[in-house]
């Protein structure tokens, strides 16, 4: 891992525990709290990247996580942002700022795939080329979406963790979403069908939280 992306993956965690202990902070003053948002957003983080690194070294590729960037303008491929907007950043600090922390969102890291050399070797079945195809980036996406899952069913079943239990499920919420370079957007261009099928079990997850959460 570079230290770059360990950089990337560090402000990552930072902005989430943010976002996960702003109404807590600000409303509370209970700062005591900000330890345990730290902690769980590194687990979320740190579950997510993991599963992704080894879907992508099975599939003989590479990843390295960012900070969401925005730069695409529009649609069109040519219509860009001379210089990409940290979105990452901004939008989900911005909105808890505004909702006082009621409203989370949680959108932070996006990543790029690379090809291994040893990918070139294979001749057979989906390894007969060396370039990546969309099935193989969605492959990686879900990955990550399915690993976050399973740590928020786990730890649903373990009282203390059930504000990571509900935040990893919101986590999984906003990056299925399929948007600019979420993870949404690659498994839904990769392997449509699976998109429609994480994306409700997620929908289900988030709404399920989102309750326990309220009541």
């Amino acid at each position: 891992m570079k230290e770059k992306e360990i950089f990337h993956i560090i402000m990552g965690i930072l902005i989430l525990s943010i976002v996960i202990g702003f109404k807590d902070l600000v409303l509370y003053a209970n700062y005591s709290f900000m330890g345990y948002a730290i902690l769980f957003s590194a687990i979320i983080i740190i579950v997510n990247v993991l599963a992704k690194k080894g879907m992508a070294s099975f599939l003989d590729s590479r990843v390295e996580h960012k900070i969401w960037f925005w730069k695409r303008l529009w649609f069109k491929q040519n219509w860009n942002l001379k210089n990409a907007i940290p979105t990452g950043a901004i939008i989900p600090l911005f909105i808890s700022a505004f909702s006082i922390g009621f409203f989370k969102v949680m959108a932070v890291l996006t990543f790029e795939t690379f090809a291994l050399k040893r990918r070139a070797a294979r001749k057979f079945g989906y390894y007969s080329y060396t370039e990546l195809t969309d099935f193989t980036v969605g492959m990686i996406a879900t990955a990550g979406i399915v690993a976050t899952l399973l740590l928020s069913l786990i730890t649903y079943w373990f009282e203390p963790l059930e504000t990571l239990s509900r935040m990893a499920a919101y986590y999984a919420f906003w990056n299925i979403i399929p948007f600019s370079t979420l993870d949404g957007i690659h498994i839904l261009s990769g392997i449509r069908k699976v998109w429609y099928v994480l994306a409700t079990i997620t929908a289900i997850f988030a709404l399920f939280a989102l309750y326990t959460g309220l009541v």
